[in-house]
């Protein structure tokens, strides 16, 4: 059983037990630069995050792979607050 009350945090029911759990932190990353003429790998880090044109804005929550993902294409992206 889950329950939601603000501020985004959610108290979950298990075995008798409440465990608090605290949604992170989201950034907003936009992209600047096209990567038309980038390395596959270059490309494959832009799909992941899920860019396809220019100028498009996503939210991501702020992990540590989401922020390594935007640091190893941090020429390509803008990161919006």
């Amino acid at each position: 059983m889950q329950l939601l009350l603000q501020d985004n945090v959610v108290l979950v029911w298990k075995k008798c037990l409440t465990v608090n759990i605290s949604i992170m932190a989201t950034i907003k990353i936009k992209q600047v630069r096209s990567s038309i003429k980038r390395p596959a790998i270059q490309k494959a880090t832009m799909q992941a995050l899920g860019l396809k044109k220019m100028n498009q804005v996503i939210e991501h929550e702020a992990t540590p792979q989401i922020l390594g993902m935007v640091k190893k294409v941090q020429h390509l992206l803008e990161v919006v607050e």
